[in-house]
């Protein structure tokens, strides 16, 4: 294997000067630039990135720290995370902090010994406190994505769980439900708590009473989707629409509605959340709420490099949701709005 020392033989310099050149230091004239990179190409010389992480404490990379892998979400997030950091001339480090956060915590750590020049952590159960005692602890930047981290709003990048939750139960009430039933993603995080909260919320505001036996907690995935729409069904408690937390566990819900043989929506109306690609195909077409992760991810990225340059930043503001609204949803028996034309 070639090394510095043979490169320096090869292209007649001395090694110092193939350091300059390979790190970009110091005056080199441009035809010793050349004869270098030649006598790495002829000699198959690839210089050792990480001693030179170590030793300038830089890796001209971005760490992301995702919570899962599982499901189109996080695929897509990764996909638009990579083609960012890829933008800005950086190689995307990726680890897994499997949901929690002492792992999590392991694989922010394990980035910023790789020299990470930044890093983005996707968390779901760490605390706020955790999260800023590890901002003020790494040594590394620091940005945080689908979390509303109060005491450091230019680091946190997040989506308004809430309002986005209201703004669907809102309309399937708009429409003439006011038997609603809910699967909730897992309630024990901060997103779980929040879409509840706002499901919770637009009953109220239309005066509707809370009704513990149509809410089931789910964990995300179609089959907790199914399973909890058939406990919905054989409790007898009576709903006449069902928002689910995520399009999964809706499109394990629609299931369950067919096999009791109910329609999708002439029976039971239908609304789920993310605006998975699999919302489209469900027959009929699921009405859902579009999470802008990709712009989201991009933020975050965008941001982490400001912070790795000392760049001056701003709070970033939240971001919204917005209602797609296909096939999935029609008229209940309190709607009271214009009615259709014949």
């Amino acid at each position: 294997m070639a090394t510095m020392l043979d490169v320096s033989l090869r292209a007649g310099v001395s090694k110092a000067t193939v350091s300059r050149v390979l790190n970009g230091t110091g005056q080199v004239k441009e035809s010793t630039r050349k004869q270098v990179f030649r006598a790495m190409e002829e000699l198959g010389y690839r210089p050792n990135f990480l001693a030179r992480s170590l030793a300038h404490r830089t890796s001209n990379s971005i760490g992301l720290v995702l919570s899962t892998f599982d499901g189109f979400y996080f695929g897509r997030l990764l996909q638009q995370a990579s083609r960012q950091t890829e933008t800005h001339g950086k190689q995307l480090i990726v680890t897994d902090g499997h949901d929690a956060p002492a792992r999590e915590l392991e694989a922010v750590q394990m980035l910023a010994d790789r020299q990470c020049d930044a890093i983005v952590l996707y968390t779901r159960h760490m605390s706020e406190k955790e999260i800023m005692s590890l901002i003020h602890s790494i040594g590394v930047p620091l940005v945080v994505i689908n979390r509303d981290v109060s005491q450091a709003r230019e680091r946190c990048v997040f989506f308004e769980q809430q309002d986005a939750a209201f703004q669907a139960v809102d309309y399937l009430i708009a429409q003439g439900h006011r038997e609603i039933g809910c699967i909730t993603v897992p309630i024990n995080t901060p997103t779980g708590k929040a879409r509840l909260e706002g499901y919770r919320k637009a009953l109220e505001q239309h005066g509707i009473a809370w009704d513990e036996r149509r809410v089931k907690n789910g964990d995300s995935k179609m089959q907790s989707g199914y399973e909890r729409c058939q406990e919905l069904l054989e409790s007898g408690v009576k709903f006449t629409a069902l928002f689910a937390g995520n399009d999964d566990m809706a499109l394990g819900a629609s299931k369950a509605l067919h096999q009791a043989g109910l329609r999708i929506p002439e029976d039971i109306s239908l609304f789920g959340f993310d605006d998975a690609p699999s919302a489209a195909w469900l027959e009929p077409g699921l009405s859902t709420v579009y999470l802008p992760i990709d712009n989201m991810i991009t933020t975050a990225i965008d941001q982490a490099i400001r912070l790795a340059n000392d760049e001056p930043l701003e709070p970033i503001p939240p971001f919204t949701g917005t209602l797609v609204l296909r096939d999935s949803v029609t008229k209940g028996p309190h709607y009271d709005g214009p009615q259709d034309s014949e």
